[in-house]
């Protein structure tokens, strides 16, 4: 883990309109609101997320939002039209395991019309970081619940953790970035045709299936899913040795690699399975550990002689808008 804990560089995101902070420097810890953030939860002005957004109203300036400690009942768009940041209350800022606000909601994706609308949490806005917040869809096994959709452009979700079972997190458009996050489910859990990093996560299964279902579907596309000194593995008190794929391609280029990452004994053998018709997916490894790395029977595997870049997943100018500090 490369995660500076101690006073670190701060993070300008504009001043001057509501919501707006003046300077924000990274902590251990976020038990109080950054100057300039409005607040949500405990004693701040506002009940629910949702409100906090809403009070933002026109504005394009950089804004934030502090979520105190808390379970928030909601269905949320984040549709806001400039750099928004939403902090979640916690002891420890660089990682998920001692977050105290959730975001949860239930519905399926039959039952709300789409996969977008039975998103927890639907993100739409160019820009949008989120810190140290659980997003939860509680519908479980039978069919598609997001928890998440990303379907803009620049995205940063650091800290955070993504819960469901089928079709957890939408990585749906544009270019994202995840880092210390834990991201669960069972059935084509991380999927969609953003060209999103994973560094040092914990992507874990709670039950069988196939983790990506990435849906790339030309040659033109630049997008990838990279997967970065992860860790694979069961969920705890869950027994699926060998009955979780890697990856199966939603659309017939898929490209998806796992890289400096340990690989559990939940992994199957072949490493991949199929799914769309006449699919000529590019599926890589290179440089991975654990139980489940060995590749000496798997199906679809491409070959390649090193692993990729940040710079190769989310374009040459990732260091404008990423957190450099994760």
């Amino acid at each position: 883990m490369h995660i500076c804990k101690s006073l670190l560089s701060a993070l300008f995101l504009g001043a001057g309109v509501l919501g707006a902070p003046t300077e924000l420097v990274r902590r251990t810890s976020r038990t109080s609101a950054p100057s300039g953030c409005l607040t949500v939860g405990s004693s701040g002005k506002y009940t629910t997320i949702g409100a906090a957004i809403t009070a933002l109203g026109s504005s394009s300036e950089a804004a934030c939002i502090y979520v105190a400690s808390g379970t928030y009942k909601e269905q949320i768009t984040i549709n806001y039209a400039g750099a928004l940041t939403i902090y979640g209350q916690t002891t420890d800022t660089g990682s998920y395991k001692n977050n105290v606000v959730t975001i949860t909601h239930t519905i399926s994706s039959p039952e709300a019309g789409s996969l977008d609308k039975s998103a927890t949490v639907n993100v739409v806005s160019d820009g949008f970081k989120m810190y140290n917040i659980n997003v939860v869809n509680g519908y479980g096994k039978g069919v598609q619940a997001v928890a998440l959709v990303g379907n803009a452009d620049k995205l940063g979700f650091y800290g955070c953790q993504f819960s469901g079972y089928q079709d957890t997190l939408y990585a749906k458009a544009g270019t994202q970035y995840y880092s210390n996050c834990m991201i669960e489910g069972a059935v084509d859990y991380i999927f969609g045709d953003a060209s999103a990093w994973f560094g040092e996560c914990d992507i874990v299964s709670n039950g069988p299936g196939a983790i990506t279902a990435n849906s790339r579907e030309t040659s033109t596309d630049s997008a990838w899913y990279a997967i970065d000194h992860c860790n694979i593995k069961a969920a705890s008190g869950t027994s699926i040795d060998g009955d979780v794929y890697l990856g199966r391609p939603w659309r017939v280029l898929s490209r998806v690699i796992y890289q400096n990452s340990k690989l559990g004994s939940l992994i199957n053998a072949k490493g991949w399975t199929t799914m769309a018709d006449g699919a000529t997916p590019f599926y890589y490894e290179y440089n991975n550990s654990g139980d489940g790395s060995d590749t000496s029977k798997r199906e679809y595997v491409t070959s390649i002689s090193a692993g990729v870049t940040k710079k190769t997943v989310l374009g040459s100018d990732y260091g404008d808008w990423i957190d450099p500090s994760y």
